[in-house]
């Protein structure tokens, strides 16, 4: 159950970086509302995760699945570079955080 909350609470960081985004451009209080909505449910979900799990585990895959949550969703929604370098780059944290995942109890 550890690893669903972690996988989840990733997934609410990259609704974060969404979020701060959407911030930067309209600053309004839906957009606060949402951002503050989904830093709290991420963390929420985190410390779940860290009741069971090493934390520097858990810190690693939460930021890496935030960190290519973010890149990817800047890829296909924000118009960013798709370069195969940056692809790459992606394809490396994910294989990341496979690893820690496989190395982990």
């Amino acid at each position: 159950m550890a690893w669903i909350s972690l996988i989840v609470a990733g997934l609410c960081e990259t609704i974060d970086v969404i979020m701060i985004n959407e911030f930067n451009k309209k600053r309004n209080w839906q957009s606060l509302s949402l951002l503050i909505l989904g830093f709290g449910s991420s963390f929420l979900f985190l410390t779940f995760a860290l009741s069971t799990l090493p934390m520097g585990t858990a810190y690693a895959i939460w930021t890496g699945i935030g960190a290519t949550g973010g890149a990817v969703v800047g890829m296909i929604f924000y118009g960013e570079s798709k370069d195969w370098k940056r692809i790459t780059c992606i394809a490396i944290i994910i294989s990341a955080v496979i690893g820690l995942k496989l190395i982990s109890s």
